[in-house]
């Protein structure tokens, strides 16, 4: 009998292994196939002949990317947008996530608050109101638009998912903290913030995400393309190409790409830092979703 159960425990765990290498083959492959989509040839692309290999190596899409300083200026942008960003909602979230996570008794306003935070989370006045405010307050061509646009309509989701992962910390912390004489902030800064570490590392996440990806507010909020984020400027960069200003290497170089090949070059490129970034904040990732996602 003890020799059947290993037997099955041992198959139990092939079986496991065999469907997390497959999901994983499901991930990676997108991925690989944008790859050798952007360093493919325009006919091979035209024709639908690129699978899991380049048809005819070349890298004229990155080159037609990298070629001009305005990605560089651009990527610049949007690694100032990411850290403001990012570090705003790492300032912010635990200062409001930490007196939301108090009961009534302690804190009465709770209630009416989170009600506005919600509502604000499932209505908004729509795209226009939106303009004409950043309008009123001298924001265009600024940063600022799209940190604070972009901030705080992520800023109440991130907030309720660090309010759950306080609500699930001993109580006793906090008596324990104030028999000894602690105050609010030091109980804060001291006592939940190292204990959050999991759930700031998730919201920072999905804020270093969501600036990063973002392109709509680049398009709305500025006038000038040398303000644009990386993610505008790479989706406009095939419109705002001027045949008549561009050299003979130039018209040469485009008339050797397709919208396919550099779609599939913008997307990449794009993905990059997220790639990058994401390893160091996984092991955060799930603990904190996980904690943070329970409700009382």
């Amino acid at each position: 009998m003890v020799r059947d159960t290993t037997i099955g425990s041992r198959a139990f765990d092939i079986l496991i292994i065999v469907i997390l290498i497959a999901v994983t083959i499901t991930c990676v492959l997108p991925l690989w196939y944008t790859l050798a989509m952007s360093l493919s040839t325009k006919s091979a692309a035209a024709a639908g002949q690129v699978s899991l290999w380049p048809v005819g190596f070349n890298l004229n899409s990155y080159k037609q990317l990298l070629q001009d300083n305005q990605f560089f200026v651009s990527f610049w942008t949007s690694v100032k947008r990411v850290l403001l960003g990012a570090g705003l909602n790492l300032l912010i979230v635990p200062l409001m996530a930490y007196p939301l996570s108090k009961t009534i008794k302690d804190f009465r306003l709770r209630n009416v608050l989170m009600w506005v935070l919600i509502f604000t989370m499932l209505f908004n006045g729509g795209l226009i109101p939106l303009y004409l405010t950043v309008k009123q307050l001298h924001l265009f061509n600024s940063i600022w638009s799209l940190v604070l646009v972009g901030g705080a309509q992520t800023l109440v989701f991130n907030v309720i998912l660090a309010m759950n992962f306080f609500r699930n910390l001993p109580r006793e912390l906090d008596e324990a903290a104030l028999v000894d004489g602690a105050g609010p902030w030091y109980i804060l800064l001291k006592v939940y913030v190292p204990l959050a570490a999991p759930v700031l590392a998730t919201v920072s996440l999905f804020s270093i995400v969501y600036h990063w990806n973002e392109f709509l507010y680049g398009l709305v909020f500025m006038t000038r393309q040398e303000f644009y984020p990386l993610q505008t400027y790479i989706q406009q960069v095939v419109v705002m190409l001027d045949p008549s200003t561009m050299s003979q290497d130039q018209l040469q170089r485009m008339s050797q790409l397709s919208n396919r090949t550099l779609n599939a070059a913008k997307i990449f490129i794009a993905m990059i830092p997220v790639l990058v970034v994401y390893p160091f904040l996984q092991r955060f990732f799930i603990h904190g979703i996980t904690l943070g996602s329970v409700k009382e």
